[in-house]
């Protein structure tokens, strides 16, 4: 049997193993960026994921209510996916790690081998 978590207990390792998956924060940061998308617009604007990896990821993150389907009866169907509320609150932590991202592959290293570790 599993041991009951005090409140106190990190949850962090839950939510972090589900966006470490390949794919995942790229999926979520081009819905983040553009809205909900159909599965090819979302394609384009995840350089490099296969159609397979794609539906896959996607499917987990509906699973986890991260993301929505919507289909829409049309010729042909119309499948859009967009960021669920919950995950619309991760929105805003995506937009500030991707600006320290930026801010960090901005900056070069003055000589790699004599780097001085930073304090934080």
């Amino acid at each position: 049997m599993g041991r009951a978590q005090s409140p106190e207990s990190c949850v962090l390792p839950d939510l972090l193993q589900v966006l470490a998956h390949p794919w995942t924060m790229q999926i979520l940061c081009a819905l983040s960026h553009h809205g909900p998308l159909r599965f090819s617009e979302l394609k384009m604007r995840v350089e490099g994921i296969s159609s397979r990896v794609l539906t896959e990821r996607l499917r987990q993150l509906a699973y986890r209510d991260l993301i929505f389907r919507r289909y829409e009866i049309s010729i042909p169907p119309a499948v859009t996916y967009g960021m669920t509320k919950r995950a619309r609150k991760l929105g805003k932590i995506l937009h500030e790690l991707e600006a320290v991202a930026r801010k960090w592959k901005s900056v070069t290293p003055q000589r790699a081998g004599k780097r001085r570790p930073e304090t934080i």
